[in-house]
C-alpha cells in the first residue's frame, strides 16, 4: 500500500542476496529516469507595460480618481447611485493620503496593510466606515490604481471582486475564462471561487492574462495554502486554482508541455538517488557518496517503487542508526558489539511493537557488502575501499523460512476468516447501490417539491440550496422519517463501490491492475458458429507480464455497467492521466474504466482510491452486520479468495495460476487458503513426470481437428439453464450436477424454467420428510439453496438492458497466398 512504512509490512522478502543475477559495472543508468516532473513555482516577470485600463492614476487627486470610480462601479447613472462608491473612494484615499509617498502605491506600502492587516485594523471609528474603507479598496485594486501582496488582498473580504476586476479590464481573453468557467458541472459557488482565484492572482501579480504562466499560478495556489487563506492548507489537502488550471490549459494560455492539472504540477514526481539519500540527513559524508552511488548502480534494474523501498532500508533501517549507536564510524567495517546492537534495535518499531518484517533489512545489508565485494574486482579503484566482512551471518537468517511459514499461516487464517463475509459484503453492495439506483430514477420522473413512493415509503423531491448549479443534485427527503437523502451523490459513490468490489471478487485483479484498465482492456472473439467469448486484458503489472483472462457473464455485466455509466455522462469512456503512486508518474492519456471527476478534470483512480472504497462499504455493513466490525477487507484479500475458490472448486492450480499472473505455481500455492500441501506437492511432482515425458511433437501448431475440437468445447458448454464457464481441456467438476455449480451462469430468459425446478423440488422435499428419507432431504436442500442464489443472480442481470461496448473493430486481414 502506498504510503506504508518499511517496519509495518507485513510481507517477508526472500532471501534474494543478488548472488545470481548481478548489475554490469558499466550499465549506464538513463539520464531521464529519475527527472523530476513538477513545475518551478515563481512569480511572473514584472510586465514592461504595467496595465493601466483607466490610464495612469498614480498620481491623481482624490476627486479625478473618486469621479473615476463612481462612474465604473455603478449600474445606473443617477447621482444617488454613484454617491456611495465616490464617497467611499474619498475617504480611503484620504486615509491613505496620512502616509508616505508621492504615488498611492507607495502610501499604500508605508500603511503596512501588505503585511496582512486588514482595514478594520485602521483605528477608524463606526462599523460603516470600515465597510466604505474596505469597498473602496477593492476598488482600487481592481482600478490597478494599488498592487497589493497577497496578503494584503487576502486580509479583506470584497463579495463582488471579480465582476468589478472583469468590468474595469475590458479583457476577452478574461471573459472567455469566465464563461469557461460557468460551463463546469458544479455550484455557483465554486464556479465564482475558480474566476476569483485568476483575478486575484493578476491583481497581486500586476498582470494581465496573457501574461499568467503555469509556474505564477503554481506560486499562487502554494502562497495561498502557506498562508491558510479561505482553507487552502496542509491539512485541507486542497490548492487555490484548481478548477482554474485546466481551463486556462484548454484555452491554449499554459503551453501544451505544461501539465493538464494543478494536481500533475504540484507533484513531485520521482526523486533522484542523492535527493532520497540527503532526506534522511547522515552525518559521515563518504558513506553518504557510497550510498548514493550504489543506488545508483542498482536503480538501472530496479523500479522506483523497489529502489526507495531498498533506499529506506539502507539509509534509514541501517547506516541512520549505525551512526546513532556509533558516532564514529566511518566505513562499512562494523565491530560485532555495534551489529549486535544494531540487530537489537531492529527487532522493535520505534512504538515498541515487534518488528515483524526482520529478514528484509538484513537482505538488504547483505546484499549491499556482496555486491561491493563484486564489483571492487572489476572497478577496484572505485569500490575496494569499501570491501568489509559481511556482518550479517548465515545464522542471523536460520529462521527465516520459519518465519515465512507463519506469515503464511497468518495470510490464510485472514483468508479463512473473510471467506463467509464476502458474499455478505457482495449482497449486501448489491441490494444498496439497486436500491438508490430504482430510487434515483423514480425522483428523476418527478418535478422538485413532488413526492414520489419508492418500495412502500413516500418521499419528496427537494432542490439545492443552490439554484444555479449546473448540473444539480438530486435529493429527498422522507416524508415519514424526515431523512434527507442525496441521492445522486449516493448512488454514484455506492456505484464504484459496487464496481471495484465486484471486479476485484470476480476477476482477482491486484489493485494496481484494476485501476490500470481501459476500454481498450475489454475484447471479443468471435467464434465460427457466432457465439461471442468476452476476454480483459490484464496490463503487466508486478510480473511484467500481460496477460488475457475469459469474464465470465456476472465480470462482464460490472464491465458493461461501468462502460453504461461513462457513456451515460460523456457520451463515451473519456480519456485522461491516472498517477501511480508507487512508480511516482503520470501515465498516458488513456479511456481509463475507473476514472473520477476530481479537481476540475477527469483522473484515473488511484490504489488509495480502491482501499478507501473497500474499507467505507465495510464500515457501513459493520453497523447491521456484527461479524464486521473490526475487519478490514483489502483489495489482495479478494485476490486471495479467488484462488482459494479456484482451486477448491476443481479447477487445475496450474490454470489457476495462468489465470492470477504467477510465473511460479508456489506463488499460486501460498495463496489458496483451504488446500491440502501433501496434494499440491503430489500434484506438482505428477506435472513435472508429465511435461518431462512429454513428446517435442506436441509443441507445435494444432490442427485442423485439434483447433475444430477446441471450437466444439464451447459448444459443450452450453446447457438448458445457461452456460458453463469451466476452462478448456478440463472435465465437469460436479458430475453434471449443474444447478450446484458454480461455474454456471444462469440466462435470464431462463427465469421461468427456475421457479418450476423450485417448486418440483419443495414437492420432492415435502414427500421425502413424510417418507422420512432424511438424506433425501439434506441433498434437496443444499439444491434449493444454490438454486435460489442462481436465481438471484439472473434477476440482477435481468434488471439492467443491453449495453453497447463500443469496441473498435479490427479489420479483416488479408492472408496472403
Amino acid at each position: 500500500m502506498a504510503g506504508s512504512k518499511v517496519g509495518n509490512s507485513l510481507r517477508l522478502k526472500g532471501p534474494t542476496t543478488n548472488r545470481v543475477r548481478r548489475h554490469d559495472v558499466d550499465t549506464v543508468v538513463p539520464p531521464g529516469n529519475f527527472a523530476p516532473t513538477a513545475l518551478t513555482p515563481a512569480p511572473p516577470p514584472p510586465p514592461a507595460q504595467p496595465p493601466r485600463p483607466l490610464g495612469d492614476l498614480s498620481t491623481a487627486s482624490i476627486d479625478e480618481i473618486a469621479e473615476i470610480a463612481a462612474q465604473q462601479f455603478t449600474e445606473s447613472g443617477t447621482d444617488e447611485q454613484k454617491y456611495r462608491p465616490r464617497r467611499a473612494m474619498r475617504d480611503f484615499l484620504t486615509y491613505l493620503a496620512t502616509f508616505p509617498g508621492e504615488t498611492w502605491q507607495e502610501r499604500w506600502e508605508a500603511s503596512g496593510h501588505d503585511e496582512g492587516r486588514s482595514l478594520t485594523e485602521a483605528g477608524c471609528q463606526g462599523k460603516d466606515r470600515q465597510m466604505k474603507l474596505n469597498l473602496a479598496a477593492g476598488y482600487s485594486f481592481a482600478m490597478r490604481l494599488i498592487r497589493p501582496t497577497l496578503l494584503g488582498f487576502r486580509c479583506n473580504r470584497f463579495y463582488r471582486y471579480t465582476p468589478w476586476f472583469r468590468s474595469v479590464a475590458n479583457d476577452p481573453w478574461f471573459d472567455e475564462f469566465c464563461n469557461r468557467a460557468d460551463q463546469l458541472p458544479l455550484s455557483q459557488a465554486r464556479r465564482s471561487r475558480t474566476k476569483f482565484d485568476v483575478a486575484c492572482a493578476l491583481t497581486v501579480f500586476g498582470i494581465d492574462l496573457k501574461n499568467l504562466t503555469p509556474e505564477a499560478l503554481l506560486h499562487y495556489a502554494i502562497e495561498s495554502r502557506a498562508h491558510g487563506l479561505s482553507g487552502e492548507n496542509p491539512e485541507s489537502g486542497t490548492y487555490a486554482g484548481t478548477l482554474a488550471w485546466p481551463i486556462l490549459h484548454e484555452m491554449g494560455q499554459f503551453p501544451a508541455s505544461a501539465p493538464r492539472s494543478l494536481r500533475a504540477a504540484i507533484t513531485r514526481g520521482q526523486l533522484t538517488p542523492e535527493e532520497v539519500v540527503d532526506r534522511i540527513g547522515l552525518r559521515n559524508r563518504e558513506v553518504r557518496d557510497l550510498l548514493v552511488e550504489y543506488l545508483r548502480r542498482r536503480s538501472a534494474g530496479l523500479d522506483y517503487s523497489t529502489l526507495r523501498q531498498l533506499s529506506n532500508l539502507l539509509v534509514r533501517v541501517f547506516w541512520k542508526q549505525i551512526e546513532e549507536i556509533n558516532p564514529d564510524q566511518a566505513d562499512l567495517r562494523l565491530s560485532e558489539e555495534t551489529f549486535t546492537r544494531w540487530k537489537e534495535w531492529l527487532v522493535v518499531l520505534p512504538n515498541g511493537n515487534p518488528r515483524l518484517d526482520v529478514d528484509g533489512p538484513l537482505m538488504a545489508v547483505r546484499a549491499l557488502y556482496l555486491d561491493l565485494h563484486t564489483w571492487a574486482v572489476a572497478e577496484p579503484e572505485r569500490w575496494a575501499k569499501w570491501v568489509a566482512p559481511c556482518p550479517v551471518r548465515d545464522a542471523d537468517l536460520r529462521w527465516f523460512h520459519l518465519r515465512r511459514r507463519r506469515l503464511q499461516e497468518r495470510m490464510a487464517n485472514r483468508t479463512r476468516d473473510r471467506q463467509p463475509l464476502l458474499p455478505v459484503l457482495s449482497q449486501y453492495i448489491n441490494d444498496t447501490w439497486h436500491r438508490l439506483r430504482s430510487q434515483l430514477e423514480e425522483a428523476r420522473k418527478v418535478e422538485n417539491g413532488e413526492e414520489f413512493v419508492h418500495e412502500g415509503v413516500t418521499w419528496l423531491r427537494v432542490s439545492t440550496k443552490d439554484q444555479r448549479h449546473n448540473n444539480p443534485p438530486i435529493r429527498a427527503v422522507n416524508r415519514t422519517t424526515g431523512e434527507l437523502v442525496h441521492l445522486s451523490r449516493d448512488e454514484n459513490l455506492v456505484f464504484w463501490q459496487w464496481a471495484v468490489v465486484e471486479t476485484l471478487r470476480l476477476a482477482g485483479l491486484r489493485a494496481e491492475e484494476l485501476t490500470e484498465l481501459t476500454h481498450l482492456s475489454v475484447r471479443q472473439y468471435q467464434r465460427s458458429s457466432g457465439e461471442v467469448v468476452a476476454l480483459l486484458v490484464v496490463s503487466p503489472s508486478k510480473s511484467d507480464r500481460e496477460r488475457v483472462i475469459p469474464m465470465s457473464a456476472e465480470l462482464f455485466h460490472v464491465i458493461a455497467q461501468v462502460i453504461r455509466r461513462h457513456r451515460d455522462r460523456h457520451g463515451t469512456v473519456p480519456v485522461c492521466m491516472r498517477y501511480d503512486l508507487h512508480e511516482k508518474v503520470w501515465s498516458e492519456e488513456l479511456p481509463y474504466l475507473f476514472q473520477t471527476f476530481h479537481g476540475g478534470t477527469q483522473r484515473g483512480m488511484s490504489t488509495t482510491t480502491v482501499w478507501r472504497m473497500i474499507k467505507r462499504a465495510c464500515d457501513a455493513l459493520a453497523e447491521i452486520h456484527p461479524q464486521f466490525k473490526g475487519v478490514k477487507f483489502a483489495p489482495h484479500d479478494f485476490r486471495r479468495l479467488f484462488a482459494t475458490e479456484l482451486v477448491n472448486n476443481g479447477l487445475p492450480i496450474h490454470i489457476g495460476a495462468a489465470l492470477l499472473g504467477h510465473l511460479d505455481i508456489r506463488t499460486t500455492r501460498g495463496y489458496v487458503a483451504v488446500f491440502d500441501e501433501d496434494v499440491i506437492s503430489h500434484y506438482q511432482q505428477f506435472l513435472a513426470r508429465r511435461r518431462a515425458e512429454r513428446p517435442e511433437t506436441e509443441y507445435r501448431d494444432p490442427t485442423t481437428d485439434e483447433w475444430n475440437d477446441f471450437q466444439d468445447h464451447f459448444d459443450k458448454r452450453r446447457v438448458e439453464l445457461g452456460s458453463c464457464g469451466r476452462p478448456y481441456g478440463t472435465p465437469c467438476a460436479h458430475e453434471h450436477a449443474c444447478i450446484r455449480c458454480p461455474m454456471l451462469s444462469i440466462n435470464p430468459k431462463m427465469l421461468p424454467r427456475l421457479d418450476e425446478l423450485e417448486e418440483d423440488l419443495v414437492n420432492r422435499r415435502r414427500r421425502a420428510i413424510e417418507e422420512g428419507w432424511r438424506g433425501e432431504v439434506e441433498g434437496l436442500d443444499l439444491t434449493l439453496t444454490f438454486l435460489r442464489s442462481k436465481r438471484d443472480q439472473a434477476r440482477r442481470f435481468r434488471r439492467t438492458g443491453p449495453v453497447s461496448l463500443e469496441l473498435p473493430v479490427v479489420p479483416p486481414q488479408q492472408h496472403q497466398k
